[in-house]
């Protein structure tokens, strides 16, 4: 099979695998084009409220495949970007389930990811000082973010990797499974994530991202969505609640 990214929604769910096993899920230039597209797509499905990304066995992703880098790196920075952005700009919850090697381009589109869980063994890196390659601004502003501008350069600096727990310690990842139950973790969490308001999903998502010039939109948003009411009377029922808003579709905000 040819290096691609694989997709498929189970109800709310919606899974993209990075498929490249030949070169541990290396990303290809074709791989980046057809990342923002792909999630366009699925973005504008409202039966999906939540995506994973994951790799293809046992790796997640290796980084960018080298060989794209000999013709113009520019460009090949540009793509990675590109996906990155859109990986980062999703409006729905996304969740990166990472084994083995999250190294390079692959920890680019994890930390782009709003949540990242991890099996145990999982090896992290963010290498550019191997290749003297600049890191995108955004991409260096979000691992600070991440982990704070300590760890970030000692990643960006020294490209070591670091496993698992490390990456636990300093909040590049948010759990770490042991071996065997990264598949099972993700599968509850996303089911608890999908029966959440997707208002205030959608809200904290922009807030905790660094918006600044939408408080007002999400007041207005929460006053006619019913939501808030529906809440607190599933609670004082005990009943689990019936939330109805959804995120509005492309151009629609």
């Amino acid at each position: 099979m040819e290096p691609q990214l694989l997709h498929g929604v189970a109800g709310p769910v919606a899974t993209v695998v990075i498929h490249h096993p030949a070169k541990r899920n290396a990303m290809t230039a074709a791989m980046w084009r057809a990342l923002p597209p792909l999630l366009d797509g699925l973005a504008a499905d409202p039966g999906v409220r939540a995506l994973v990304l994951t790799g293809e066995g046992g790796t997640f992703c290796a980084g960018a495949d080298i060989s794209s880098l000999q013709g113009s790196p520019d460009e090949a920075q540009h793509l990675a970007q590109r996906a990155e952005e859109a990986l980062a700009a999703f409006p729905k919850p996304t969740l990166a389930a990472i084994r083995g090697h999250c190294v390079g381009g692959g920890a680019q589109l994890a930390a782009a990811c709003d949540l990242r869980f991890a099996e145990e063994g999982a090896l992290f890196g963010v290498t550019p000082a191997k290749l003297g390659l600049v890191y995108p601004a955004a991409a260096t502003r979000r691992l600070v973010r991440l982990v704070g501008p300590a760890t970030a350069k000692y990643l960006l600096f020294s490209a070591e990797l670091i496993d698992a727990p490390r990456a636990l310690r300093t909040g590049l990842v948010d759990e770490v499974l042991p071996e065997g139950e990264l598949g099972k973790r993700v599968a509850e969490f996303t089911q608890v994530l999908v029966t959440r308001s997707q208002l205030t999903q959608a809200a904290a998502k922009e807030f905790a991202d660094g918006r600044t010039d939408r408080d007002a939109y999400w007041s207005g948003q929460a006053r006619g969505s019913g939501d808030p009411a529906e809440g607190v009377a599933a609670f004082l029922q005990r009943r689990g609640p019936r939330f109805t808003w959804t995120v509005p579709g492309p151009g629609s905000a």
